[in-house]
């Protein structure tokens, strides 16, 4: 059975948690591999890049870490909280040197690329680094780290996007699944790392992103979530202009989305993470128009303040922001919108911090994923500005913050009382094996008991009868 366990931190996107069913027999290889992943669902996808390499290499999974030959990391450095659980996690590994000295540990990801030298030599946790754009060099990296050497390639790329490899479907439901349409970004936010650990923004060939959607479906998937860092600024020029299959234009996200769309009625598409300043109403009529790409937008904010969205770089004000948003709602009735705020990013006044809570009241999230500001080396912002608010005070304005926003979630799932939502199963609920859990469009969480006909994957129209916390409660009504 091929492995990845994913370590969920409060402020990951979602992620599927079961294990893969396609089972392969581990008997066969000589060597096992085991990897986890940290992070959001880009490195989930990249985990699946690197299990489908080494498994072309001759390397098996195995879920047990104490029998593997390589143990794989694949990190997140978007906070400091997500590097911690990480050094803490390599330090606890370090055992399996003692039961089976060959082994070999390394790291993959954001973190391998800004941490290196000291991973590997002040700290010695690791025997192997790989950053996000070097995983084809996986196995001659294994075999130099075989050696004795300490084996790096942590190299961007500004044409990689591994659109080739056919990635191995890992944490999976059998239902939903992630497909990456593009890597890097080239939007210069001053609190993220990401420009600098990912690279430039690249688009990849739609060609094998439409031929992954289309396998996935075959496979039996329902759902598949597009995913980028920005994937509104998609843009993938062809180099033959007489393109025999349509494509001899250039392709935006408009285009690609709406491609998508078309493989089959009954595919769900979701897409994510969106910025203010790219989406466009362009995409906006292409999900009015199509009923099977989802009425759900993440569209992050990060701050209410003009001031600060200036010193954080958005290129966007305030006002600008609420025009897309009523924008959306005026093309998408009923849309479903969440967004990441930020908490005590530098110089934040009470002021600033008054405006962020006026700009929710506005926007009337569904949901958000909330931080308080966590200074990343060799930022902008670190560079640029000192982190001066103290962490008590970011503390309180994140917990006003989360306050609201679960006064905005509770007021959201009231109105859905009584509403008949089409839901697409996902499997069984956490808490009862005797009710099912599946999303809406709106991409709310309905839980409703089970009945003999429904099976995961199968689409559920269900009547919204309650709530509870960030969960909507219902009924099959057929």
């Amino acid at each position: 059975m091929l492995n990845l366990t994913v370590h969920k931190e409060h402020d990951e996107r979602r992620q599927g948690e079961a294990y893969a069913p396609a089972e392969t027999d581990v008997q066969q290889f000589q060597q096992k591999f085991y990897i986890e992943s940290y992070g959001c669902a880009m490195n989930f996808a990249d985990s699946e890049i690197v299990a489908s390499i080494l498994h072309d290499q001759g390397f098996g999974a195995t879920r047990d870490f104490s029998e593997a030959d390589l143990v794989l990391i694949n990190t997140c450095s978007i906070r400091e909280k997500a590097e911690q659980t990480v050094r803490k996690r390599l330090n606890d590994l370090r055992q399996i040197k003692k039961n089976k000295p060959g082994a070999l540990i390394g790291i993959l990801g954001c973190m391998a690329e800004r941490l290196k030298s000291k991973l590997l030599e002040e700290e010695r946790l690791v025997d192997l680094v790989v950053g996000p754009d070097a995983y084809r060099s996986l196995p001659s990296l294994i075999q130099e780290a075989e050696t004795g050497q300490k084996a790096v390639n942590v190299l961007l790329s500004r044409e990689e996007t591994y659109a080739d490899i056919s990635p191995v479907r890992l944490v999976t439901n059998g239902v939903n699944s992630f497909v990456s349409i593009m890597r890097g970004c080239n939007n210069m936010c001053t609190f993220c790392v990401v420009p600098f650990t990912r690279g430039r923004e690249r688009s990849r060939d739609p060609h094998s992103i439409l031929r992954e959607c289309r396998e996935l479906f075959e496979q039996g998937y329902k759902e598949i979530t597009l995913l980028g860092q920005n994937v509104d600024s998609y843009f993938w020029t062809p180099a033959d202009a007489a393109s025999p299959d349509g494509w001899g234009q250039p392709v935006t996200f408009a285009n690609l989305l709406e491609q998508t769309a078309k493989i089959d009625p009954s595919l769900r598409i979701r897409f994510s993470t969106s910025h203010p300043k790219d989406i466009t109403d362009e995409v906006l009529h292409v999900i009015a128009r199509n009923d099977n790409i989802c009425k759900y937008i993440h569209l992050p904010v990060q701050s209410g303040s003009n001031r600060i969205l200036q010193l954080m770089n958005r290129t966007y004000t305030r006002e600008w922001y609420m025009a897309k948003v009523d924008r959306i709602r005026e093309l998408i009735p009923g849309c479903g919108i969440s967004s990441d705020i930020i908490a005590g990013f530098c110089t934040e006044t009470e002021e600033d911090h008054q405006l962020t809570l006026e700009l929710m009241e506005y926007c009337q999230y569904d949901f958000s994923y909330m931080y308080f500001y966590s200074e990343r080396p060799g930022t902008l912002a670190a560079r640029r500005f000192q982190d001066d608010v103290p962490e008590e005070i970011k503390k309180r304005r994140l917990s006003e913050i989360v306050q609201l926003q679960n006064k905005l979630s509770k007021i959201s799932n009231h109105k859905d009382i009584g509403r008949t939502v089409t839901v697409l199963i996902e499997g069984d609920s956490k808490k009862s094996n005797s009710d099912w859990m599946g999303r809406s469009s709106e991409n709310k969480v309905l839980v409703f008991p089970k009945n003999n006909r429904a099976v995961p994957g199968d689409y559920a129209t269900v009547t919204v009868t309650g709530s509870t916390g960030g969960t909507l409660l219902g009924e099959i009504i057929g």
